[in-house]
């Protein structure tokens, strides 16, 4: 008995940790988005969700830096932030 309550909170555990998303749906200049932390997740399918439209803007200027690795190039855009509904600007790699 003890030893089936033991595997069941270790199951829950590893569920639980797995759990952690590193793909996230988000609002890229005007169109919803998956966003990876690393090149190697696999892309979510984002359900149609209306984006605000982004401002008018000049994106701001960056030193050139290399691509993380599994991706060709990076530029900035526009992400909505979903807390304060408002777009950042952020460095997005593809």
């Amino acid at each position: 008995m003890a030893q089936r309550i033991v595997l069941a909170i270790i199951i829950v555990l590893a569920l639980a940790a797995q759990a952690e998303a590193s793909c996230v749906c988000r609002c890229v200049d005007g169109s919803v988005r998956a966003l990876c932390s690393s090149a190697v997740d696999i892309a979510p399918i984002c359900p149609m969700t209306p984006c605000g439209i982004p401002p008018m803007a000049i994106a701001p200027i960056k030193p050139p830096r290399v691509p993380p690795v599994g991706t060709f190039q990076c530029q900035q855009q526009q992400v909505q932030n979903p807390v304060t509904l408002r777009y950042e600007w952020h460095r997005v790699c593809q």
